[in-house]
């Protein structure tokens, strides 16, 4: 008899509404994640520390540990300050460098790990993926998926807007990157699974065509349901192919060549999956992306996140090398520094008339 079904590594549970970060030690009893509160709760030294007294007396059981910076010393250290305390479970509460650092320390001491974001930056707070600095820049680092998402609305609402709207940037550049994975099936015959296609592509179009400013409350709770849709298609697909395609490799490339310049990982993105779409000749598609950028304040040239036409250039040519093995439209025109330059041209061109 042929396998019917298939089972999908999901959260355990998804809280997206206002006043969930009150509740969050009756979520943690409810799901039975820690009935005793036995917990590691790892903050920032902003917002999660910010919230620290909000919510100790709720959590009384808790150790709480600060994180210095999303580097890879840093999520080591707290995975070593945490072994020994029996704990149930971790919460990583505040940013994406944050809750990367906790899912890193969660996998070294194998505990499962509540994500808490205080803003929606990027779909870490849902990926099988930790972004870490390391002494050779920044790395991409496996780990298990987050067992619970909690979303307080209130609490990113009041994060900076650019914060909220470099999530944006981030999701709608699953378009790109789900294009991209088309293109490697239809060329080097790499397996595509639809289903990671269809949640990737879903929580992208929604907010491409999402008429709501950054203060809509309607629009966080559609980007944040974006955002963990994102995360569940990787890890339906267990890679990060239906989120990161070009758009990615060119974001990464920036962030290694110019690491003390490079912007917000959303707003690269964002940025790479406009002007990939240019190269796969989709103008409309393209036009859509631009104008949603730019609706939310969003850069569309390099030159609004402070890279001249030429180190874009040498961005893209280099951004092949981030992903070794994968597949986008950038590796497939193997464009030379001169056809980008003449491509970039063309490029602001197009979205500037």
């Amino acid at each position: 008899m042929p396998v019917l079904t298939r089972l999908m590594p999901s959260p355990l549970f998804v809280e997206i509404r206002p006043g969930a970060l009150d509740a969050l030690g009756g979520i943690l009893a409810d799901q039975r994640l820690s009935a005793s509160g036995r917990i590691a709760v790892a903050i920032s030294g902003g917002s999660g520390a910010a919230l620290r007294g909000r919510l100790e007396p709720a959590l009384p059981g808790a150790d709480w540990y600060e994180v210095a910076d999303g580097t890879l010393d840093a999520a080591v250290r707290l995975a070593d300050d945490m072994r020994g305390g029996h704990y149930d479970a971790i919460v990583g509460l505040g940013g994406g460098k944050i809750i990367d650092a906790a899912k890193y320390a969660a996998a070294r001491v194998g505990l499962p790990l509540v994500a808490v974001a205080t803003n929606l930056a990027h779909d870490g707070i849902c990926s099988p993926v930790s972004i870490l600095d390391n002494d050779a820049g920044r790395g991409s680092y496996g780990v298990p998926s987050p067992i619970g998402i909690v979303v307080d609305l209130d609490v990113v609402a009041k994060a900076p807007k650019r914060f909220v709207a470099a999530g944006i940037g981030d999701v709608v550049s699953n378009i790109s990157a789900c294009a991209d994975w088309e293109l490697s099936h239809a060329v080097t015959g790499e397996p595509l699974d639809g289903l990671a296609v269809a949640m990737a592509r879903s929580a992208a179009e929604n907010l491409l065509r999402h008429p709501g400013s950054l203060e809509d409350r309607d629009l966080l709770t559609s980007l944040a349901e974006a955002l963990v849709l994102s995360g569940i298609a990787m890890n339906i697909a267990g890679s990060t192919r239906p989120s990161s395609g070009a758009c990615h490799e060119i974001s990464h490339a920036l962030d290694v060549l110019y690491p003390k310049r490079s912007a917000q990982h959303g707003e690269q993105c964002g940025l790479g999956a406009a002007f990939a779409s240019h190269l796969r000749g989709e103008r409309e598609l393209t036009g859509l992306i631009v104008d949603r950028l730019r609706f939310h304040g969003l850069p569309v040239t390099a030159d609004q996140i402070g890279f001249s036409a030429a180190e874009f250039t040498e961005a893209v040519h280099y951004a092949p090398n981030t992903r070794p093995g994968r597949f986008t439209i950038l590796e497939h025109l193997d464009l030379s520094p001169s056809d980008i330059r003449d491509a970039y041209a063309d490029y602001v061109q197009a979205v500037n008339s």
